[in-house]
Order: structure tokens, then sequence, then C-alpha cells
């Protein structure tokens, strides 16, 4: 990876970690807040759920903005767009506020990721692409670890101390991208496909991300309120979902890994079995900080690997030039399910306690075993057809022109007859294409579109 490319990266990673520091522990403040006024699981849930939608509506609206005025310009308003909401968040602490602020607030993050992502995926080709979403991924979580340890030094200086600290880390998060030359590089809008459409091309990928967002929704709004009512201080609280993170981040590239290599379908079964059966532990083992510190790190682990593997799987089953679309509308999927997370869950830990979070927890996980199982059993993963073997190298036309031992001789009794008729005899020579064909032999020779300018140029690909 180049330096310039580096440079060029570097503004839009630290404004994102900047302003990753404060929403890292934006909604454990508000859940430990609502609980603390005496607010129940459901209004908890439906406040947290508010940001789920305005995420949501986001991914819908905002390439629209970023299209008309550009990416330094939309992170400017949209990290501002944050800042100002949470100020008023430690202004007015009435749920029916917080609810829209949080509405607000989801519709302008989403903002700030689609600046970023774009930004890093026009930045570089194909070749480094991999590398800087690793980067981002990377800057995200470490944002969310350090936000999370901060809860505890915030909430401790009372008031709205930490919605103060939050809104200033917004604001600072302008400054990297505001100090950048102005060259910024162009998107080009892509709609999403529809939900029917993703269905029915990829019911796993959906399945997933649904299943993602139902489960990390819950993660970052009601396993905060868990914490706390299991008698740990804040302070704990912000160093037990600094864990969660920490997991999500150490155990993603693995599992990453682990999933280029078999079949991602199989991979997600046993992402889900391992989900059920970390919160079938965390139900019935006996509980020390320690242990419940390494099942937390466990999950975190397992329940952030699901949208990434599931994604990698749609990516595997979609059609040439469907992908940026499939990738949106799967975002929109995504969010969907964080939307509804709060809602569908908190009402269970209404009714079966506050250990009922991981009851939910348990019964998703098993719920996707059984769905990626049958739709393994329906669409096993494809076979190659014949397993690869190199050749001898040879142009696109040598491909095309293989030269066997008929060939040869009747080549040669073909001169000899020509001989006795006392014609001169003709000698074609074949030799290698490196450009593209003339008009009337366009017929004769066979291109591959996939070919590199360097690879027809030394001949050394061929493809029956």
């Amino acid at each position: 990876m180049s330096r310039q490319l580096l440079a060029m990266a570097l503004a839009p990673l630290l404004g994102l970690f900047i302003l990753g520091i404060g929403n890292g522990f934006l909604a454990t403040v508000i859940t430990l807040r609502l609980d603390a006024a005496g607010e129940s699981p459901v209004v908890i849930g439906w406040v947290s759920s508010a940001y789920f939608i305005g995420l949501a509506l986001g991914a819908m609206l905002n390439d629209r903005l970023l299209l008309r005025i550009g990416h330094i310009r939309a992170y400017g308003s949209f990290a501002s767009l944050v800042a100002v909401t949470v100020l008023l968040q430690g202004l007015v602490a009435e749920p029916w506020a917080w609810f829209a602020l949080r509405l607000i607030g989801g519709w302008a993050t989403v903002g700030v990721y689609l600046v970023i992502e774009s930004w890093l995926l026009a930045s570089g080709d194909a070749r480094v692409r991999g590398r800087l979403l690793a980067l981002y991924m990377i800057s995200l979580y470490a944002a969310g670890v350090l936000g999370q340890l901060l809860l505890g030094v915030t909430e401790a200086m009372g008031g709205a101390a930490s919605f103060m600290v939050i809104g200033m880390l917004a604001s600072l998060s302008v400054l990297p991208m505001a100090m950048i030359p102005r060259v910024s590089p162009l998107i080009e809008k892509a709609e999403p496909l529809s939900p029917l459409r993703l269905i029915t091309l990829t019911p796993t990928g959906v399945m997933g991300s649904f299943g993602s967002g139902l489960a990390v929704a819950a993660v970052y709004s009601l396993l905060p309120l868990y914490l706390q009512r299991t008698g740990l201080p804040v302070d704990r609280i912000g160093q037990m979902m600094a864990v969660v993170v920490l997991g999500a981040m150490l155990l993603q590239y693995p599992v990453g890994r682990w999933s280029d290599r078999h079949d991602r379908q199989l991979v997600l079964i046993l992402i889900g079995a391992f989900c059920t059966l970390i919160s079938a532990a965390v139900l019935w083992l006996p509980m020390t900080s320690w242990i419940l510190a390494g099942l937390l790190f466990l999950l975190g682990g397992g329940v952030f690997s699901l949208y990434p593997v599931a994604v990698g799987h749609a990516a595997d089953r979609a059609p040439a030039g469907a992908l940026v679309r499939m990738s949106q509308g799967l975002l929109l999927i995504n969010a969907i399910g964080s939307a509804l997370s709060p809602p569908l869950v908190s009402p269970v830990m209404s009714l079966m306690g506050d250990a009922g979070l991981f009851w939910a927890f348990g019964f998703l996980g098993l719920f996707l075993v059984v769905f990626f199982g049958w739709r393994r059993s329906v669409r096993p993963a494809p076979v190659p057809v014949a397993p690869f073997s190199p050749s001898t190298p040879m142009s696109a036309a040598g491909a095309e022109l293989a030269v066997t031992q008929e060939l040869v001789q009747g080549a040669l009794e073909h001169e000899h007859v020509e001989d006795l008729s006392g014609a001169v005899p003709e000698v074609a020579v074949a030799e290698p294409l490196v450009g593209p064909p003339a008009p009337d032999e366009a017929h004769i020779a066979y291109y591959d579109d996939e070919q590199t300018p360097e690879e027809a140029a030394l001949g050394n690909i061929s493809r029956p």
C-alpha cells in the first residue's frame, strides 16, 4: 500500500476513530440513565430502537446528500448533527425527546459511515480494498473499546458530563476531514436491491444479516441493562462492554479467514451453534466476574462475525454487476433487524427476568442453525466442474487452434499434393496475437473478457 494511499485514508479513519470513541459508549449511557430514572425495559427498548430506525432511514436516503455536496461537507454536516443531538440529550431527559433525538442521531451516524466507507472504497483499487476496509473495522472497534473504558470516568463526573464529552468528540472528528486537501473521491449512486429480490437471490445472506442486526442491537442496547441489574458498578459495566467489543475486534479476522477456506453456510451454522452454547453457559454456569468476561468476549466474537460471513456468502451467490446493490440491500436488512431488536427482546426480559436476554440470544442462535441447515440441504455449496490445472502458455489464438497429430498429418498431405501439381506452396505461420483481432479475424479467436492487458501481452492464459 503506497504512502499516498495511506495519507488519503488517514484523515477519514482518524475522524471515524474520534467520533467512534463517543459513539461507542453513548448507547450504554442512555440505557443506564433510563434505568436509573425508573423506566421499564420496554421504554428503554423503544428509545434504543429509535437509533436503529434512523440507521435504516439513513441507509436509504443519505447518499443523495453525499452526491450533492461531496464527501467533506457531507461528513461535516452529519458529524455536527450527531454533536447537536447528543448535547440536547444532556439538556432534556424526557424519554419521548430522547426517542426523537436518537432517531435523528442514527440518521446522521449512518451518514458518517457512508462517507467513510465510500471514501475508502473509491480511494483504492481491488488489490488494496480489503486492507483499507480492515483498517476501517479496526478503527471502529478500537474506538468502541476505548469509549466503553471511558464510561466510568465520565459518569463519575455526574450530570450531563457524558453527553458533553461525546458531543465534543463528534465536533472534533470534523477537523481531520476539514484539514485535508480538497480532492476527494467520486461516488456513483447505486440503488439497493429490493428485500424480495434479495430473499430470492440469497435467503441465507438475508437471514444472516437480519439475525446479526437483532443480536448486535441487543448487545449494545440491553446488555448494559442486564449487567447493571446484576449489581455491577458503572465502571465495571464499561469494562465488560469493552470486553465484548474487543472479542469482536480480535476474533473477526480469524473467523473471516476460516470462512474463506470452507463453505460459508457451514461456518454460519457453527457460529449460530456457538452463540447458543455461550448463551446457555451464561444461564447455567456459576458466574464469577472472570468467567462472565470470558463468555462475553466469546459472545462478541460470535455475534459480530455473523454479518461479514453472511455478506461473504451472499457475494459468492450474487450475479455479476450486483455486488454494490446487494451490499446496500443487506445493510438495509441489517438496519431493519437492529430497529426491531429492542422492542422484541425487551418484553422477553420483562416476562422472564433479566436472564431473558440470554434466552433470546440462545433461541436466535438455534433458529439460525435450523434455517442455515435447511438452506444448505436445499442448495448445497457449488462444486467446481473440474479442478484447476496449469496449461502450457499460449496466446488466445493458440488456445483456439490446438495442434493435434491429425492436423499435422493432414497439413503434410496437403503440402504434398500442392507440390505434385507444380503450384508454389503457401506457408501459413501462426503468430501469437497480442492485441485485438482484426475485424475479419474476430470469428476465429476466443478472448477472455477478464484477461488483463499484461496477461494478454504475455499470452499466458488459456480458458476453453
